[in-house]
């Protein structure tokens, strides 16, 4: 019960200093502690799971936060990334091209549905579970604890055709990402804060591979940093990769410094021609962001509250509340 304690402490202090997280949200279906009075361990049992699972495999925090942000750019928050299938027989949109195998996280939080639901049968919702989930992956990756609204309720639908011009391509543009982020109510700060979640995680070699031999000023592609692009050679094409299924697989750490720790060195790799995608390396030459990327690199703690204030905004997105959607008993299926 003291952990408990300790927990509901540290969210009590977390919405004295983030006041604005919530300012511009309305849905008063939405609260923070949302499930005290219908099941009050449900915030303790996601951070107890997700910190056994990153002890073990840290990598495994990333995987939670893109899972969210995916899950949220498409429909909203509505846990649809999560189902296998639907009575439509639609392919889903873990089906996507930009989901696929590159998705991780989904096995522990079927986990922590499932004791969950021994503790509260039918009560919490997948939704919420990934929204706790994520936070808990901010945390144990060195930024501050949060506050989660909760209240949120499961789609019955999940189509990968919503997919499609619905998530940031390493091959978009900072004007075409602008617009992505601000069809979502997000601001070009946005996503330049947002995009610092590139500081942990991996990347397929084949996301980055036709940037490693660039010599031209292209601003929408700037070429990378030589000594970089050749140590990334030799890493993604090594010898004994015979076929192109062993190429596929290679990937390289985002931030072979910290690779597990949310910092502000992706925005000094950025500075320093050292980002891997195309778009991220764009955000450092393009005079829209170019700005808020050097400001970010040499101010760690305003980055670090402006990154949990965004993930905040990021989890109102299109929810269902109230009499919408449902709670599934099994986060892949519609039931």
């Amino acid at each position: 019960m003291k952990k408990v304690h300790v927990v509901l402490v540290v969210i009590a202090l977390s919405l004295v200093l983030l006041p604005s997280a919530f300012s511009g949200t309305n849905d008063h279906h939405m609260r923070v502690g949302f499930y005290s009075d219908k099941c009050v361990q449900v915030e303790f049992i996601v951070a107890n799971m997700v910190a056994r699972a990153f002890f073990k495999d840290p990598g495994v925090a990333a995987g939670l936060i893109r899972l969210f942000f995916h899950d949220c750019f498409v429909k909203g928050c509505d846990a649809s990334i999560l189902l296998d299938s639907t009575p439509s027989g639609e392919p889903v949109e873990k089906d996507s091209p930009a989901n696929g195998k590159s998705l991780r996280g989904l096995q522990l939080i079927d986990d922590i549905k499932a004791q969950i639901e021994r503790q509260c049968p039918e009560t919490v919702s997948c939704a919420d579970i990934m929204a706790f989930a994520a936070r808990e992956a901010i945390f144990l990756s060195g930024l501050p604890y949060h506050p989660v609204r909760a209240g949120r309720r499961d789609s019955r639908t999940s189509r990968a055709a919503d997919v499609y011009g619905n998530l940031p391509i390493p091959m978009m543009s900072v004007e075409d990402l602008t617009k992505l982020f601000e069809s979502k109510g997000l601001t070009i700060e946005d996503l330049v804060v947002l995009s610092g979640a590139h500081s942990i995680g991996k990347v397929h070699c084949i996301m980055f591979n036709y940037r490693l031999n660039l010599s031209s000023d292209d601003p929408y592609n700037p070429p990378m940093e030589p000594s970089y692009a050749a140590y990334l050679r030799k890493r993604c094409n090594r010898p004994n990769l015979k076929t192109d299924e062993e190429k596929e697989k290679v990937v390289v750490q985002f931030d072979p410094v910290s690779s597990f720790r949310l910092d502000t060195g992706y925005y000094s790799n950025l500075l320093k021609g050292r980002g891997l995608l195309q778009s991220d390396q764009a955000l450092a030459t393009d005079p829209q962001t170019s700005r808020i990327v050097s400001k970010m690199a040499v101010s760690p703690t305003s980055w670090s509250w402006k990154f949990v204030n965004a993930m905040i905004r990021l989890g109102d997105l299109n929810v269902l509340t109230g009499n919408e959607g449902h709670i599934r008993k099994n986060c892949r299926g519609t039931k």
